[in-house]
């Protein structure tokens, strides 16, 4: 698979780790095998951060931006910008793990047994703020996914756009060069047919953009909701830790006293991991009508007979177009052919005398 050129300041995105669970995965399970602290990942988080970033390279897929439909064009460019976000959501994550490992080792190098046991504990709390940052970034994955259902839509109706567009300029191209041409009327006929085409294609973009539109959206921000009341509840109980380490100042030759709350720092992590594992989401609701929607992104049939009867409106405007473009003499029904005697009617009122059946 080709790797993006990605400009500064953003890192270049390292392969998606397995996938984890959304429930707390740094603090410890229920079952408290492993310890409190974040100092046994040391090692690993070592050779994470030292491990050599992928190279760039050119591919075929690094054109692919140029060769997009216009109308899809801005879409486009979105959808890969956001691609770059991702990448720095990531990013960030991996390194406030990283720092909350950095942070574990300084306490223990500190010899301060308080300073040790709250900045493990900190640590702790600062990696899984960088777990909410990886897991915000795969949501922002689904918000791109349901952006590019715009974006493929809005492809597949530009050779709409530019077959009607062809036409016209063709007729147009005619009318001047040869006004008497009898390809006027094919072409006439073909513009009608691609018109009535493209109207069932842009009535199809509209529908799929209003409501991916609301779907992208009510995931983006009901993401961005649950990696904030997160981090708030963890924030939160950091702000618990920082109340345990007694900052009073103290004269040359006295002796802190004892750390006496380990316990209660270990509770501040049980209490952090319940409140995250029992943590629900509190959205305002999104209205949406995607369900009168059919698979062709066109209004389903309703049952009180109040459907948009849309075969048959391109139908009867196919057939006006096509009288139109007709010329009067050649129409069904016009004064200027010449109806038979007894089936056709007149198209002007008659007297008695002229009657045929008096004559």
């Amino acid at each position: 698979m080709a790797v993006y050129s990605i400009p500064p300041p953003y890192t270049p995105r390292k392969p998606s780790p397995p996938p984890r669970s959304r429930s707390l995965s740094i603090l410890p399970t229920r079952q408290r095998n492993r310890s409190l602290s974040v100092r046994s990942k040391k090692e690993s988080a070592s050779t994470a951060s030292a491990a050599p970033a992928p190279k760039h390279r050119f591919g075929l897929t690094s054109l692919r931006g140029t060769v997009q439909p216009e109308l899809s064009k801005k879409l486009f460019k979105l959808i890969k910008g956001e691609n770059h976000v991702i990448s720095a959501y990531e990013s960030a994550g991996r390194e406030r793990i990283v720092i909350a490992s950095q942070l574990s080792d300084w306490g223990e190098a500190t010899g301060d047994d308080a300073v040790s046991d709250l900045s493990d504990k900190l640590g702790v709390l600062l990696a899984e703020i960088g777990e909410q940052e990886d897991t915000f970034a795969s949501n922002l994955q689904d918000f791109r996914v349901i952006l590019k259902h715009i974006r493929n839509t809005e492809s597949s109706v530009q050779p709409s756009r530019d077959h009607k567009q062809k036409i016209y300029d063709e007729i147009q191209k005619l009318k001047y060069k040869e006004p008497a041409s009898t390809k006027l009327v094919q072409l006439e006929q073909e513009l009608v047919r691609a018109e009535a085409e493209n109207l069932v294609a842009e009535a199809q973009l509209t529908n799929v953009t209003r409501q991916k539109l609301k779907e992208a959206f009510a995931s983006h921000f009901a993401a961005t909701i649950e990696r904030a009341e997160k981090q708030i509840i963890l924030a939160r109980h950091g702000r618990r830790l920082l109340n345990l380490l007694d900052d009073t100042p103290v004269v040359p030759g006295d002796v802190r006293p004892a750390f006496e709350h380990v316990h209660q720092a270990r509770q501040v992590l049980n209490d952090a991991e319940d409140d995250l594992r029992d943590w629900q989401p509190h959205l305002e609701d999104v209205g949406t009508s995607s369900h009168l929607l059919d698979r062709n992104a066109m209004p389903s049939a309703s049952p009180m007979g109040g459907s948009s009867d849309r075969g048959e409106r391109v139908e009867r405007h196919e057939r006006r177009e096509h009288e139109e473009a007709i010329h009067p003499a050649h129409r069904k029904g016009s004064p200027n052919r010449t109806a038979s005697a007894g089936s056709a009617r007149v198209p002007y009122p008659i007297s008695e005398a002229e009657s045929p059946q008096m004559i």
